[in-house]
């Protein structure tokens, strides 16, 4: 146990369980996010409220963030005099965010020239991860700092050390969301294929899972989601865009050709434009249903 004090800004679907792993594990946190709602589960549970990021890094030495967009991550960072590079306590801040390696480089730059420490640590596991710490942590950031703040990143999953650049994580992390939006969008059309064959959806996902085929979207998001007809596996559709196309962008401005990338992008733009940016990622299967004119049930 501990009871050293630590910044958290942005307490909602994600960041609200690892914030609350941080205090089963005895830190004692001082937070904010632009939701009353979201902070009022930590304040009862002897949370400080802060007004503005920039007052949580007066308060804390090292500040956690998890945001949605890379946009608010650089804004919370550095907008205006509420900005964490505006506290005066601030040593190290660690983005959770899927921010993309170009706006963590910008970041870290800033950050630098006010003596301020950059962490890349984006995750991956989802909602499910996040509340019972089984998250993979992949992490960017001088090895030193690395060995110093790995027991706070340790309360939520496994930590993987990507390197010492800015950046290097939020890459890791893109791969990894591309291939599991990949996955979304194959198997959702393999799976309208075989039941409009006639091939009974659950059985199809049994012998793919007990063969070659199997992939994230077949052992989990199906079985979980999409069979029963829930679609609520917890990650928007608008994320999972973002998170593609800044993977395409980055593979393009590396000069590696990304053709299935690009499909996968636009499957995600049509679904966020059927469904809208709020929608589970899993109605790519729903989209790919309407398209075939069946239903993926069990």
């Amino acid at each position: 146990m501990t009871d050293q004090l630590v910044g958290f800004i942005g307490v909602g679907r994600m960041g609200g369980p690892m914030a609350s792993r941080l205090l089963d594990a005895g830190y004692r946190l001082c937070v904010y996010d632009v939701s009353e709602e979201a902070t009022r589960p930590f304040v009862a549970r002897g949370a400080q409220l802060a007004a503005s990021p920039a007052e949580v890094a007066s308060t804390a030495e090292v500040v956690l963030v998890s945001l949605p967009t890379p946009d608010i991550v650089r804004t919370v960072a550095l907008g205006g005099n509420g900005g964490i590079i505006n506290g005066s306590k601030v040593r190290v801040m660690i983005d959770l965010s899927t921010t993309g390696p170009g706006v963590a480089g910008e970041v870290a730059a800033q950050l630098a020239q006010r003596g301020i420490g950059w962490v890349d640590a984006p995750v991956s596991g989802g909602i499910t991860g996040a509340k019972a710490g089984t998250l993979s942590v992949m992490v960017s950031c001088p090895q030193q700092t690395f060995t110093e703040i790995e027991p706070v990143l340790k309360n939520f999953g496994k930590t993987f050390f990507a390197g010492e650049k800015p950046g290097l994580a939020q890459v890791a992390k893109l791969a990894n969301n591309l291939l599991a939006a990949t996955a979304m969008v194959a198997t959702s059309e393999v799976m309208a294929m075989g039941v409009k064959a006639g091939l009974n959806a659950r059985v199809l996902i049994d012998i793919i899972n007990a063969s070659s085929g199997r992939n994230s979207a077949t052992q989990d998001k199906f079985p979980r989601t999409i069979l029963p007809g829930t679609f609520d596996f917890g990650f928007a559709t608008g994320l999972s865009y973002k998170d593609v196309r800044l993977a395409v962008d980055e593979a393009e401005t590396l000069g590696v050709p990304m053709v299935v990338g690009g499909a996968v992008r636009e499957m995600l733009a049509v679904t966020k434009a059927r469904f809208g940016a709020d929608s589970d990622f899993t109605h790519i299967a729903k989209l790919l249903e309407e398209w075939a004119g069946v239903e993926i049930r069990a």
